[in-house]
């Protein structure tokens, strides 16, 4: 194939002006929809990119991404966590113990997830601890049974800091000839935090040492690892690497235990909206055939002509495709830099119009991606590429002969 000949050739029928109105319509058509379909697909996704990030931030930055839970003290766990902290995508390791609670205030009752943590270990790698207000994640104290709220569970609770409240936990259940007794103690609220997220509503954290004493475990044995994770969405890939440095039977469990139905519904959410976004790309690749289809039929006799000349079958596919990919390539260019000019400025856009989709006062999250932007960009020229081999075909498939018969 003589790509330079078939290049040129493409060009100048692609830049000449068309003797048919109708197919110059149909190839601006098509240029358009490209432009808006890639442009749609950018913004919109760097949106969804943008929602995902914020509760991966919200939500899995207040619970535990990947939890060792062994049935035996682990009797090095410091060396445990130096050994685990050091593998690739692990942020940080942490004692850490957990149970399902019933908190009590005066005034109302409702149930949490309480976590005992240490606080110093726990600064620089849990996110809410950048999210407390009304008190600070330092206060906890052990043996001063101090207890940080997320903010609904405050607002249902009706406690402020500084307010006592019973917490009643179902581990240490102690029998009696009265029946079994949970194990309880009175807390004092020492710190509020707020995520934006469920997790407000049911989650609380309270000293390690504190914890155990509430669940009757042995004090400082340790059972219970917490993981921090560079990328939470990894937790599956790195568990079985953690599971085999043990010798004693451990197991895990992570995020996707509580919150994984969640992030699968907007995963498959982000889906269908990039799959419908992308069939606009797909029409205007139709229009593309179209336009293409009828340039052959006005080339026919310049294409008899060449052929004689010397000009191979796949020479003549090469000027259909090119002159299509041009098409194509301007679509994707002008939709490329509109997408991108639109995903930065977005949420200044939607303030000149007055347009407030999150509510008043509230920014769209916004996360672009490059490669998901290069995904984008190559999805588009293989479907536009593959519109222009029908119409290639059938101008290859011209027999000189029959063509020129009358000329």
């Amino acid at each position: 194939m003589n790509f330079s000949l078939s290049f040129y050739i493409g060009y100048r029928y692609w830049r000449a002006r068309k003797a048919n109105a109708f197919a110059s319509f149909i190839t601006i058509f098509s240029v358009s929809g490209i432009l808006l379909g890639v442009a749609a697909l950018i913004v919109v996704s760097s949106v969804m990119n943008g929602l995902e990030g914020q509760l991966k931030e919200r939500i899995l930055g207040a619970v535990p991404q990947l939890t060792i839970h062994s049935s035996v003290p682990l009797e090095n766990w410091q060396q445990d966590v130096t050994h685990l902290s050091a593998l690739k995508g692990v942020q940080g390791v942490t004692p850490s113990v957990s149970t399902q609670a019933m908190l009590q205030s005066p005034s109302n009752i409702g149930a949490a997830q309480i976590y005992g943590v240490y606080p110093e270990q726990e600064k620089s790698l849990l996110s809410l601890t950048r999210n407390t207000y009304s008190g600070n994640f330092d206060a906890l104290n052990p043996g001063k049974y101090q207890i940080i709220l997320g903010a609904e569970l405050a607002r249902n609770l009706d406690v402020v800091v500084g307010n006592k409240i019973r917490v009643l936990s179902g581990d240490g259940v102690v029998y009696t000839p009265f029946g079994p007794v949970p194990s309880q103690r009175k807390f004092t609220v020492a710190g509020v935090f707020e995520m934006g997220s469920q997790v407000d509503a049911s989650v609380a954290y309270i000293h390690h040492d504190d914890a155990q004493r509430l669940m009757r475990q042995k004090a400082g044995e340790v059972k219970q690892l917490r993981v921090y994770l560079d990328d939470p969405f990894n937790a599956a890939t790195i568990a079985p690497s953690v599971v085999d440095y043990f010798p004693n039977q451990v197991t895990t469990t992570d995020w996707r235990d509580t919150y994984g139905h969640l992030f699968g519904a907007v995963k498959m959410e982000k889906n269908m909206m990039s799959l419908m976004l992308s069939l606009i790309i797909a029409v205007a690749a139709f229009n593309i055939v179209s336009a293409l289809v009828m340039m052959v039929v006005d080339k026919t006799t310049d294409v008899a002509v060449l052929k004689t000349q010397g000009l191979t079958t796949a020479d003549v596919m090469g000027i259909f495709m090119i002159q299509g990919s041009l098409n194509a390539i301007i679509g994707l260019i002008s939709g490329v830099a509109t997408g991108i000019l639109l995903t930065i400025n977005l949420n200044e856009i939607t303030n000149v119009l007055g347009i407030s989709i999150l509510g008043a006062g509230q920014n769209l999250p916004v996360q672009l991606e490059f490669n998901q932007l290069s995904w984008i960009v190559v999805g588009t020229l293989v479907i536009t590429l593959l519109a222009t081999i029908y119409p290639a075909l059938r101008a290859a498939n011209v027999q000189p002969a029959s063509t020129l018969r009358h000329e």
